[in-house]
């Protein structure tokens, strides 16, 4: 090792020989360029010697050209400290030996934070036995979304195990969310996998690192969406409409059931109305909360056990709901009618209770009986469940004078919706039922509502003209005279799906 390679305490040593050394070596070029200049300009054979010079010169370089070809003088890759190329460092658990020896020595723990900026590097490195071909750009392959849920054990490393089991299928983990149990821990992926890798090689995938009760499904561009900012949309559309509670539950949950049952119903006669903790219930695939007006909401999901997390994500939910109370957006529409009248169209809750009766008060016995499919005197219980923002939408029809005259709701029934109308005698013809009912199935379309249906009378041939007026698919059942007409909104709802998430929320 030279002198001034040599370090001491991390500083370059320069010795006082060499500088001698070098401080000789120029004296003495520069006598012998003296003697040389002397030689070349007063001797006699001057030009000879300058040439002869030239020729040496000449020669030397040529030599040297020749020997550095042939005899390489670049020092070996281990001495230079230098870095490996970046193609062919990896990282994960694939990757060098310095990343094994890490993940030998210090093992991911699930119990705390889980360690998941270790495990998605771990899950999107490409394994050392991939072909060449999965280098390529990954916009181009075609790939497919999935949503995923699996149980592992809550023990450091297993979520590892279970991310190098996803990398060797070429499956990139684009979320996760963990929902800790008494035993064990929920993982819910979002996956983007090449599209030949089919749901079974997935699951079977995960089962051979350790998952259990594996469930998938395919997913869209919309659940590329975080929970974080997800929830705080649905706690939105909560704050500014009531009514917007069923439909965010049934966002924030996936796929299920949802029922409200008012305070005064009884599970049966002579016993006490169901009753529930301030806390709500848990169990299974069924959780029970309580309303804020006394009731009890119930949701339900069959094909998937709800988990301690999402229960506490729903009450938040009813919480909120409660604490800001009644409440509805006060947007209206003035519309005028082809014979000049104008109407006011807007939203309506318990606090129209009073108005609304005294429409049923001007309507006939007949009009009444087609929207109500019963006894005329009992028209006026239906009003005060059929106004409450818990169970539906309700839009109001008013005159210039602030009278009702019209009235549509749009009602959750479970996983189905209802549209009902209902209009005044003197206001029939007009084509108020056909405005209504246009916004009712817009609410629908905008709430991802697949279906609507409407139950009637065989002989209301107003409403069956209007129901056909909204020009989508219609099917048809009737039983002992009893009509109900159903609209499928699929291909409406695919269409406004990308313009839902801005829309304003509660627009009538």
């Amino acid at each position: 090792m030279s002198d001034v390679t040599h370090a001491r305490h991390g500083r370059p040593v320069h010795h006082w020989r060499r500088d001698l050394v070098e401080l000789a070596a120029l004296f003495t070029a520069v006598a012998v360029a003296d003697v040389v200049a002397d030689l070349v300009g007063h001797g006699p054979d001057g030009p000879v010697l300058l040439a002869i010079s030239a020729l040496a010169l000449i020669a030397t370089v040529g030599f040297h050209t020749w020997w550095s070809r042939r005899h390489g003088h670049a020092p070996p890759t281990g001495d230079t400290g230098a870095r490996p190329a970046a193609e062919t460092r990896r990282t994960g658990p694939t990757g060098s030996s310095e990343s094994k020896s890490k993940s030998a020595s210090k093992p991911v723990s699930k119990s705390t934070s889980e360690a998941v900026s270790e495990t998605t590097s771990a899950c999107t490195s490409t394994p050392e036995s991939a072909p060449s071909s999965a280098t390529a750009d990954p916009v181009a392959a075609p790939a497919a979304l999935w949503r995923m849920r699996t149980t592992v054990q809550d023990a450091p490393g297993s979520l590892a195990v279970l991310c190098t089991a996803l990398a060797g299928q070429q499956v990139d983990i684009l979320s996760l969310q963990t929902h800790p149990l008494a035993e064990g821990t929920v993982d819910e992926f979002l996956l983007r996998a090449p599209a030949e890798v089919a749901a079974s090689e997935i699951t079977r995938a995960v089962a051979s690192a350790g998952g259990s009760g594996t469930w998938i499904e395919r997913a869209d561009a919309h659940d590329l969406v975080d929970a974080p900012t997800r929830v705080l949309g649905l706690a939105t559309r909560t704050a500014l409409d009531a009514a917007e509670l069923p439909l965010a539950l049934r966002q924030l949950l996936g796929r299920c059931t949802i029922r409200s049952l008012p305070a005064n119903v009884v599970a049966g006669k002579g016993r006490e109305p169901e009753s529930v903790p301030v806390e709500g219930a848990l169990e299974d695939t069924v959780m029970r909360l309580r309303a804020p007006e006394g009731g009890v909401i119930t949701v339900e999901r069959a094909y998937l056990p709800f988990t301690p997390t999402e229960f506490a994500r729903a009450r938040a939910l009813v919480e909120l709901d409660a604490r800001l109370g009644p409440r509805i957006p006060r947007s209206q529409d003035v519309l005028t009618l082809p014979e000049g009248n104008a109407i006011t169209v807007r939203r309506a809750d318990t606090g129209d209770l009073d108005a609304a009766r005294e429409m049923h008060e001007r309507c006939s016995a007949r009009t009444l009986g087609m929207r109500y499919h019963g006894p005329v005197g009992d028209a006026d219980r239906y009003l005060n469940h059929l106004l409450s923002p818990r169970f539906g939408r309700t839009l109001a029809v008013q005159t210039a004078s602030g009278r009702i005259v019209g009235l549509g709701h749009l009602l959750w029934d479970g996983d189905e919706t209802e549209v009902a109308l209902l209009v005044e005698d003197d206001w029939q013809r007009r084509g108020i039922g056909s405005e209504l009912l246009g916004r009712l199935v817009g609410m629908a379309v905008e709430a991802g509502c697949e279906s609507v249906y409407a139950v009637t009378q065989a002989s209301n041939t107003g409403m069956v003209a209007t129901m056909r007026g909204l020009g989508l698919p219609l099917d048809y059942q009737i039983e002992e005279g009893t009509l109900v007409v159903t609209a499928r909104l699929s291909a409406a709802v695919g269409e406004a799906k990308d313009a839902v998430e801005a829309t304003e929320f509660g627009k009538a």
